[in-house]
């Protein structure tokens, strides 16, 4: 990996942040921030390198995660006010923040925008790509499968998909709800390249960047991530319900101290 260090730092850092913030109000979809954080490292780290690079995010309830990936961007008093009334930080992100592309909250939808901002990209002869990451239950909605057609009828190879596959929604297990699989042979089917990778490896996550960012393909890409909510906090990991997390403060900052201690290579 060629500087593997600063993207631990990054991805843990993303992980500190994301649980100070939650602690504030004392609940947030942290689980999704901590299971995605290790993705979100690598794809600033390596992927968002010009200023016509796009990041669409499509769960907006993964906006905690987001949020701290671009903590540098906010004033951190004010994104301390996530969640809470009147706050800009609203759980699911609004178009018009730094570094939010479309407003979430709706789900199934952000691909289809990621698929037009490609659109728009290559129609004005530019040169950035678009990540746009979608989870699992996004897979149980047509709308996403509508916009694989799109996607690889229109060759939009400066698109890459980004799938977080936790196996968990809002009611349960992803498989006994409406179960999606086999995904990698779906995005097959539809015309886009797959590739399946721990998404907490980092080289393996950067391997796979690097290969679905590659000029020479010919179709678009998509990457799975096998993720695992509240990755990096063994409480969090274990919880009972992992899809929104309600903890008393001392649950934070046990949290908090374990990531603040963790080594760093």
């Amino acid at each position: 990996m060629r500087n593997k260090s600063r993207t631990r730092k990054r991805a843990n850092s993303i992980r500190q942040i994301a649980i100070q913030v939650a602690s504030y109000s004392g609940e947030a979809y942290i689980g999704q921030a901590l299971g995605v954080a290790d993705i979100l490292a690598c794809v600033f780290e390596l992927g968002i390198q010009t200023e016509n690079d796009r990041f669409v995010l499509s769960p907006g309830h993964y906006g905690l995660a987001l949020y701290a990936a671009n903590a540098d961007s906010y004033d951190f008093a004010e994104l301390c006010t996530y969640g809470k009334d009147g706050s800009v930080f609203e759980q699911s992100p609004v178009e018009g923040i730094p570094g939010v592309e479309v407003t979430g909250g709706s789900l199934g939808q952000g691909l289809s925008q990621a698929a037009g901002l490609a659109l728009g990209a290559r129609a004005r002869g530019g040169a950035g790509r678009i990540f746009c990451l979608i989870s699992d239950g996004e897979l149980q909605e047509g709308q996403t499968w509508e916009a694989c057609l799109a996607i690889s009828h229109h060759k939009l190879t400066n698109l890459i998909v980004l799938l977080d596959r936790n196996g968990v929604q809002v009611d349960g297990r992803t498989a006994s709800i409406l179960n999606v699989e086999p995904v990698a042979a779906k995005f097959t089917a539809f015309g886009l390249d797959v590739e399946e990778v721990d998404g907490h490896d980092l080289d393996a996550i950067e391997a796979a960047l690097l290969n679905a960012m590659d000029p020479a393909n010919i179709n678009p890409r998509a990457i799975i991530f096998n993720t695992r909510l509240g990755m990096g906090v063994p409480e969090f990991e274990n919880a009972s319900y992992p899809h929104y997390i309600s903890a008393a403060s001392e649950v934070w900052e046990r949290a908090l101290h374990l990531l603040q201690n963790e080594p760093i290579d």
